[in-house]
């Protein structure tokens, strides 16, 4: 399990290297040994587990959106979710890399449809089209194919909250367009968010925050603070371990 992951994410980083001719062995040494510590837990909690008890599940409802059509090719996801255990998942972006750890146990149908999008490259070679640094709101928002807040899977479902959930740095969460409305467009809080608690967080980043203070050095092209980047963000590539 360690040496896949271990291949899995040198990949990762010929991926990023081949885009823009910049080595990684500088700037990753730490993330590197992040993910290989985590993949060594992951891999002995799951040994460990006695193969009598089945894992738990849940029923998960995704609604088809016709008229909303998927943004890309991609299937709506079983209906039956995992509800214990993490996954992470690992992003290249044009700024860099990052890892998001997310909890089945807090949102099992979101992140049963998050893998799922991952596994269908549904989020390679996609771009972020909103950055805000506002006194309110300091997010990344990602996962629309064609421009802000358009272009999803061609379904949707519902929330998973609890109306206590806060939104501190480095969380990442559905967005949405209302109650029940989730999809593929998520967000990442580089700073804070002071949001109701109507967002289904899907887990947080565990490496690669500097990448996020690099996009908001970078620059928003809306005077507000709250718009498109000045240089486009993009994401690359996505992997779910």
């Amino acid at each position: 399990m360690i040496e896949s992951h271990g291949k899995s994410f040198r990949k990762l980083c010929r991926v990023r290297s081949a885009y823009y001719g910049v080595s990684m062995k500088r700037s990753l040494p730490a993330l590197i040994a992040a993910t290989l510590v985590a993949a060594t837990l992951t891999t002995t909690t799951a040994s460990a587990t006695p193969a009598q008890h089945p894992k738990p599940v849940v029923k998960c409802e995704f609604t088809p959106t016709p008229d909303n059509p998927a943004a890309k090719p991609v299937r709506i996801p079983s209906a039956t979710a995992r509800a214990k255990g993490t996954v992470d998942v690992f992003f290249v972006t044009n700024y860099g890399p990052f890892v998001v750890r997310m909890d089945r146990s807090n949102a099992p149908c979101g992140v049963h449809n998050f893998v799922h999008l991952v596994q269908s490259r549904f989020y390679d070679a996609t771009q972020c089209f909103r950055l805000t640094n506002s006194a309110r709101l300091g997010v990344l928002q990602c996962g629309d194919i064609y421009r802000q807040e358009e272009g999803g899977p061609g379904y949707k479902f519902p929330d998973e909250v609890t109306g206590a959930e806060t939104y501190p740095r480095g969380t990442v969460a559905y967005g949405n367009q209302g109650p029940g409305t989730n999809g593929s467009e998520f967000f990442v809080v580089h700073s804070f968010a002071n949001i109701p608690p109507d967002y289904t967080i899907l887990g947080h980043v565990i490496a690669g925050m500097s990448t996020f203070d690099r996009m908001v050095k970078a620059g928003i092209a809306d005077p507000d603070q709250d718009g498109p980047p000045v240089k486009p963000i993009r994401i690359l590539k996505v992997w779910s371990f």
